[in-house]
């Protein structure tokens, strides 16, 4: 007999089976049904938990972002950090990048843009603000041209290049959007 699931441990196998389903059907044919069937487990046990559908979902991309955060760099200079991260995000996270943009459009334009996904759920933003932050400290950018969307547009762009090709973007087109087009907005 299967030792039952409590606490953490049914929570994490809960998200993981939602993302799961998330993965393998996208959000339009997200049920809590398929969750339970996926996860070996009764209506109850999930609905206790989640109310809904959409709050199911929120949990599973806090979930699923929390997990793959990255360190932030620090090796002494802008360009090197965002360059770092790019290559780190580009070498590790195609996959994820590719999933949560096209299996998750559905719910992303159901929910709106303020809806809690991406940097916000997962705690990234506030991370990469170490990163600029530091950079205006050394003298690297001003902190006036940091915008919200200047401090995002290298990730922006790269999950562009991601989403365009499904692969990983080569280097020196890293490169060409840290050096030609980021770092001489935020100078």
């Amino acid at each position: 007999m299967a030792e039952r699931r409590r606490g953490p441990a049914l929570e994490k196998a809960l998200l993981d089976a939602a993302w799961e389903e998330l993965t393998t059907n996208g959000y339009a044919r997200f049920t809590m049904d398929a969750v339970v069937q996926r996860a070996g487990t009764s209506p109850p046990v999930l609905y206790r938990r989640w109310s809904d559908r959409d709050a199911l979902v929120r949990a599973t991309l806090q979930h699923v972002m929390k997990g793959a955060l990255l360190d932030i760099p620090d090796t002494g200079s802008l360009r090197g950090d965002v360059l770092t991260l790019m290559r780190e995000i580009n070498a590790t996270r195609v996959e994820l990048v590719t999933v949560m943009s096209v299996q998750l459009a559905d719910y992303h334009r159901a929910t709106g843009p303020d809806a809690p996904h991406g940097p916000l759920v997962s705690g990234r933003k506030e991370a990469v603000d170490v990163l600029y932050d530091r950079a205006v400290r050394r003298g690297e950018a001003r902190r006036e041209r940091l915008t919200d969307r200047v401090r995002s547009l290298p990730f922006d762009l790269l999950r562009h290049e991601l989403l365009t090709t499904f692969a990983p973007v080569p280097d020196d087109v890293l490169e060409e959007i840290v050096d030609t087009v980021f770092l001489p907005l935020v100078r």
